[in-house]
């Protein structure tokens, strides 16, 4: 298991950048991270990786050398949880990352669920709203909303996400109730900054062409939260998944606009890396999801 050891090592290296890194991710200390290496470098009879006071960086066989112990490992793991869980309960430590705001509002009782059916599995769940590098960070799956680029991850598309703009009743009685998209232009709007264009809110009209609309507004959150209480509030006019609006849009408290220039829906997805052999926590929790969610998403029913 000494040359696994090595071999784990240089992988954690080479996806870091620096000894110290992989000597946190793999639980060791730097001294010996580097001791690791230069025993594989030893035992293989060649250079893998060039040191100095301000960079490392692979040789050319060490490039390829790890392009292919990545993959063996990777298929190595999944092989090794695959036979141990055959016979038995999915169980482990499994790392998930999901965008904080719906994780918070929406995931949370899915995990609780989840954790309640397989007990044996040990949940470590991070919410943020960067794009987080599964493989470097060490994570089994990862939720991700929107339109995915192409990636060398398996994703698996588990519901819509519809993005709704919406208003108070009070605040259409005082300012009146938009008719026509340009007039989003003279109104309060509520604006979330985590959208890409926050300023520029897109729609598609019956032809199918996509439209935009610059918009204005005193208040902006980094939070889609904060921008339905604003807007529950009758603060203005906000745009918002409906993962976050479905209660308030059930109850009332805000009313859909221009729901006939609604963009096509993003998706919600399970991303992990490609594996021969998928981990039997990993399958076991995107079934879940994928059980959990199917159908017509639970917060767009009712209004």
């Amino acid at each position: 298991m000494e040359r696994l050891d090595c071999d784990r090592m240089l992988v954690a290296v080479m996806e870091l950048g620096s000894f110290a890194a992989a000597a946190e991710r793999m639980g060791t200390s730097s001294g010996q991270a580097s001791k690791l290496v230069s025993r594989l470098e030893s035992e293989l009879g060649v250079q893998l990786l060039k040191r100095s006071t301000r960079a490392l960086f692979p040789t050319e066989i060490g490039q390829a050398y790890f392009d292919r112990i990545k993959s063996i490992l990777d298929d190595f793991d999944a092989l090794d949880a695959s036979v141990r869980h055959a016979s038995g309960k999915p169980s482990g430590r499994l790392k998930l990352t999901a965008p904080l705001t719906f994780g918070t509002s929406s995931l949370v009782p899915v995990l609780i669920a989840f954790a309640k059916e397989y007990p044996e599995i040990e949940l470590d769940v991070s919410f943020a709203d960067r794009m987080v590098n599964i493989v470097d960070e060490g994570f089994d799956v990862a939720l991700r909303i929107g339109r995915l680029s192409d990636s060398s991850l398996i994703a698996r598309r588990l519901s819509d996400i519809r993005i709704i703009v919406a208003a108070s009743e009070s605040y259409l009685r005082a300012r009146g109730t938009p008719e026509d998209l340009r007039q989003l232009a003279q109104h309060d709007c509520i604006i979330d900054t985590n959208f890409r264009e926050p300023l520029n809110w897109q729609f598609r009209d019956g032809s199918e062409r996509i439209l935009s609309v610059a918009v204005k507004g005193r208040l902006r959150f980094s939070n889609a939260e904060a921008c339905l209480s604003a807007a529950a509030s009758g603060m203005g006019i906000a745009r918002m998944p409906t993962f976050i609006a479905g209660n308030q849009l059930r109850s009332g408290a805000i009313v859909p606009l221009f729901r006939q220039y609604e963009m096509p829906p993003l998706g919600l997805y399970a991303v992990y890396p490609p594996a021969r052999h998928l981990a039997h926590k990993v399958r076991a929790l995107t079934e879940f999801l994928e059980a959990h969610y199917a159908g017509e998403a639970e917060w767009d029913r009712g209004w």
